[in-house]
């Protein structure tokens, strides 16, 4: 069955989504995140959230402020008129990661089943910074895409029932980091010393859909340093734009 994107589909009494494609993609994904900053832009009132993720977004909506034709017909007329993909435009937060040290206890399997070892493990992945595709799971996860096929490794057979906040995974094709303490079946490689969720703080989470995250390595006493101040509230991410 051959399906045409995008398409809206009803989402419950409140809710509607909106399909840009059927796969994982950073073109699909940037054109997705270019038509939430149009909708943005434009605050149609009764719209009242956007929740992007791989290749579509949930659109909430008050049904006292608009009927669900009429908010297919303002999102068509939207999608019928030229706006800005997000391709062109990187903001790139750095996160700090202890690769190994007793703080990724699977780093060496990720280097056997790769046929490296744990440096060019270290190396390849802190490389080139990753688009996040959506957040999810649990505040401040980033499902991250463009992690190189030479470090892709299956999950644990049995996941742990309790991770460190901070640990920062490989499961499969993908990579990304736990910022809370939490089950979870990804291959740990490193520990943030840095916390990427911080309730604490007026914007907890440093990241957001579309951003990139780039993995920067530091030794063990580097690591202890960062922990310090950050646990002091003084940690400031480090963000370039371009």
């Amino acid at each position: 069955m051959n399906i045409e994107y995008p398409r809206i589909l009803p989402t419950g009494d409140r809710a509607l989504t909106v399909e840009f494609g059927n796969e994982i993609d950073e073109k699909i994904n940037s054109h997705l995140m270019g038509f939430i900053n149009e909708i943005n832009r434009l605050k149609i009132k009764g719209i009242e959230e956007l929740v992007p993720s791989f290749r579509a977004v949930l659109i909430h909506y008050n049904p006292g402020v608009l009927s669900y034709d009429e908010i297919c017909h303002k999102i068509k007329e939207v999608l019928a008129n030229p706006f800005d993909d997000v391709g062109h435009r990187k903001r790139i937060v750095e996160v700090p990661v202890c690769y190994g040290n007793g703080l990724g206890p699977d780093i060496e399997h990720v280097a056997e089943h790769a046929g490296l070892s744990v440096e060019e493990v270290i190396d390849i992945h802190s490389r080139e910074p990753y688009l996040i595709y959506m957040l999810g799971f649990q505040p401040g996860f980033p499902y991250l895409g463009g992690l190189d096929e030479r470090i892709h490794t299956p999950r644990l057979d049995s996941p742990r029932l309790k991770l460190e906040a901070g640990s920062v995974g490989i499961g499969g094709a993908q990579t990304g980091l736990y910022p809370m303490e939490s089950p979870g079946g990804w291959q740990i490689i490193g520990l943030t010393p840095v916390r990427c969720y911080n309730p604490d703080k007026e914007n907890p989470i440093p990241y957001n859909a579309g951003d990139y995250i780039k993995f920067v390595p530091v030794d063990y006493e580097e690591y202890l340093r960062l922990k310090e101040i950050d646990a002091k509230g003084e940690y400031e991410f480090t963000v370039t734009e371009g």
